[in-house]
């Protein structure tokens, strides 16, 4: 039979964790609710897993650069979502959660917010103390929360919708990770070879006088200039990166960034559909938890995570001001697919907007999901092939010479 490793809290609110015999993860939980505790993570034990500090990459990066990570906030409304479900009093959760968490900066966040709340201050007003770690869309939903009395079916949406969104960014950064690790690899070995060996070839074939074929003249030509401007492209081409990055968060570079984000061949239509879809996800999770439409769609213009997106759900919410619709604005910006303002128009309609546009998100996470896996199948090979020729053509200049005086001398 399966061992699960448990950790959660008591009926009193003191965090607990062990180990138990289960059929499975649903049984394993079954079980410890049966003998009053409230897990938060159950996982099945491997054969030779061995726990302890320091082997979580994530947790070591949070504790040495003192930030929090969007798993870390996950982890979190899902254990605050169980606390609350308990009715344990939210001052008691908090202490837990304090206790419970290994990242220092959320963990001095916590006692903070414990504090405010003992004296009286909502919840919601001592998460929106620490912007840095709780955005506009997280407060506004725990605000929508208490006010309705339905907190814990809040922070459960909450803690999918920041589940989502890791898992998201997680496959993103996955697919891209390889390819750019090995350009980066290759583009080392290539430099160190025009910098360091193919000058003292260069030398060999200066000593003998003979006319060297066109490849070899345009591969040392390559080589010289690499050496003789090492300094510039060593310090002037950092400069220039910096430089522009730097006029990127200028209002105009930002526009500009944003709209060329757009336009890119084959990224542009995945960075389309990772914006629209976070549109979607974001504004019906706010809309289903209670949160006013206008306020939904301010937080949800800064979240989108691009500018000529975000002027579009801008015009929207200014015709809902005025008693229009929410999809003629999106449909008139041409940015988003007429599926979704088809969809968007129908929900209106029909009373089930926060239904459609969570249909719409499931949809394009599948399509960018898809997407992503095949680019990077094909990422690969490209990269594998276009490397294998600059090799191949190298190697190819410094052969041909070497041939040409080996007949010579015959």
């Amino acid at each position: 039979m399966p061992v699960f490793e448990y950790v959660g809290f008591d009926g009193a609110g003191k965090p607990v964790k062990g180990v138990l015999d289960a059929d499975s993860g649903k049984a394993a939980r079954a079980s410890l609710r049966k003998k009053g505790l409230f897990p938060t993570d159950v996982n099945e034990q491997k054969s030779g897993n061995v726990r302890g500090k320091g082997l979580s990459i994530e947790v070591d990066f949070a504790k040495i650069f003192q930030r929090v990570s969007p798993q870390d906030l996950a982890t979190l409304t899902s254990q605050m979502s169980t606390l609350v479900g308990a009715n344990i009093p939210m001052v008691e959760a908090l202490g837990a959660l304090q206790e419970q968490t290994e990242n220092p900066k959320l963990k001095g966040v916590l006692t903070d917010v414990r504090e405010k709340v003992n004296e009286g201050t909502t919840l919601a007003k001592a998460l929106r103390a620490h912007p840095t770690v709780f955005d506009d869309l997280f407060v506004n939903m725990v605000d929508a929360g208490e006010q309705s009395g339905a907190l814990e079916l809040v922070l459960e949406r909450l803690s999918a919708y920041t589940e989502a969104s890791v898992a998201l960014r997680g496959k993103l950064v996955a697919a891209i990770t390889y390819p750019v690790l090995m350009l980066v690899v290759s583009s080392a070995l290539v430099l160190g070879l025009f910098t360091f060996v193919i000058p003292r070839i260069k030398r060999i074939f200066d000593s003998f006088g003979k006319a060297l074929p066109l490849i070899t003249q345009i591969l040392f030509g390559i080589s010289n200039f690499i050496v003789n401007y090492k300094w510039f492209l060593l310090f002037g081409v950092p400069l220039a990166m910096y430089g522009v990055s730097r006029w990127i968060k200028t209002p105009k570079g930002r526009a500009w960034w944003h709209r060329t984000q757009l336009k890119l061949p084959v990224f542009g239509p995945l960075n389309r559909t990772v914006a629209v879809s976070r549109f979607c996800r974001t504004l019906g999770t706010l809309l289903v938890s209670g949160v006013p439409i206008l306020t939904a769609l301010a937080i949800v213009k800064t979240v989108v995570g691009n500018d000529v997106i975000a002027a579009a759900v801008e015009g929207a919410g200014k015709n809902i001001a005025e008693g229009q619709s929410i999809a003629g604005p999106l449909k008139a910006s041409g940015e988003f697919p007429p599926i979704v303002t088809h969809m968007i128009t129908i929900g209106e309609k029909t009373g089930e907007l926060e239904t459609m546009l969570s249909k719409v998100a499931d949809a394009y996470d599948t399509e960018v999901e898809n997407t992503v896996n095949q680019l990077t199948s094909l990422l690969t090979p490209i990269m594998t092939i276009f490397m294998g020729l600059v090799v191949a053509t190298i190697a190819l200049g410094i052969l041909l010479p070497m041939l040409q005086l080996s007949s010579a001398i015959h």
